[in-house]
């Protein structure tokens, strides 16, 4: 049977930026690598609340991106 090994994630912050010139929602992002795998939601959503407070625009989602391995 096949395994996953979890290699390593990364943190991806999705910004509020505004509306373009038509009324489309427009949204900036920002992404971190080398999170600790084993972090946890909780540490997840406290790093992004805390680095969210350096930007001026309004956090509008929290993303994880994990990479992993399968093998048998």
């Amino acid at each position: 049977m096949a395994q996953a090994t979890l290699m390593k994630s990364s943190l991806r912050l999705v910004f509020d930026n505004g509306v373009d010139e038509n009324g489309k929602q427009v949204f900036k992002t920002k992404s971190y690598s080398n999170v600790k795998p084993s972090a946890t939601p909780d540490q997840f959503s406290a790093a992004a609340a805390a680095i969210s407070t350096l930007s001026s625009m309004p956090l509008a989602s929290v993303e994880r991106n994990d990479t992993s391995t399968i093998h048998d």
